[in-house]
C-alpha cells in the first residue's frame, strides 16, 4: 500500500445524523463523526426545536423536512469541527440537507421508523438512487444520483461487513440519554 492510498483511507470521516422526536412535536438531531472504524472523532446535537402553531399551518406537511434538514441538520454540519466525508441517515426527512452541503447524504431505510402512509408510489426508489455499503443498501437525495459513486469510493475502503446501522442506533440512544438527564426548553423554530 502506497502512503497516500494509506493516507486516503486515514482521512475517511464518516457521519451517522438522526434527530429524535421528545414531548409534543419537539426535535433534537445528533451528528456522530467516526473513522472509518467505527471509533467516535466528535459528537455534535442540537437543543430541541418545536415548532409554533402557526408555522404548523403554514409548513403543513414540509415542515417536518424543514425542521430535521434545514434547521438541525445544517446546524449539526456548520457546527462539527471534524468534517464527514459521507453522511448517513435514519431519518428521510434528512435528505433535504443535500440541497444545502457538499457532502453525500445518504439514507437508510432499514434502520428507520417507516411510516406506513408514507410508502406510496409517489416515493418509490430508483435504481439509481440505490448504493450499497458491504450488505447494506441506501437511498441517495433523487437530484443528486451522482452521488452514487462517490458512495462507492468510500465503501471500498470500509469493511464488507460492517454495521452502518449500529453507529444510528447510537446516535439515537445518546439523544435520547441526553434528552432524559436535561430539562432543557425547547426553542421556538
Amino acid at each position: 500500500m502506497t502512503s497516500s492510498s494509506k493516507e486516503r483511507k486515514e482521512q475517511i470521516r464518516l457521519g451517522f445524523m438522526t434527530a429524535v422526536e421528545i414531548g409534543d412535536r419537539s426535535f433534537v438531531g445528533g451528528l456522530l463523526v467516526t473513522d472509518r472504524f467505527g471509533r467516535p472523532l466528535e459528537f455534535q446535537c442540537t437543543t430541541p426545536v418545536k415548532p409554533n402553531r402557526t408555522q404548523e399551518l403554514l409548513y403543513g406537511p414540509t415542515l417536518v423536512p424543514f425542521i430535521l434538514g434545514d434547521l438541525l441538520g445544517k446546524a449539526l454540519m456548520d457546527r462539527v469541527s471534524v468534517k464527514p466525508s459521507l453522511v448517513m441517515t435514519s431519518r428521510v426527512e434528512m435528505l433535504q440537507l443535500r440541497t444545502k452541503v457538499t457532502v453525500p447524504i445518504i439514507y437508510d431505510e432499514a434502520s428507520s421508523e417507516v411510516d406506513p402512509k408514507a410508502s406510496d408510489s409517489k416515493n418509490a426508489v430508483l435504481p439509481e438512487q440505490q448504493v450499497r455499503i458491504g450488505r447494506q443498501t441506501f437511498r441517495t437525495h433523487e437530484d443528486f444520483t451522482d452521488d452514487r459513486s462517490s458512495v462507492e469510493r468510500i465503501s471500498q475502503q470500509l469493511s464488507n461487513d460492517a454495521n452502518m446501522h449500529e453507529p444510528l442506533e447510537r446516535v439515537g440512544d445518546a439523544l435520547r440519554e441526553t434528552m432524559s438527564t436535561v430539562t432543557a426548553r425547547p426553542r421556538v423554530a
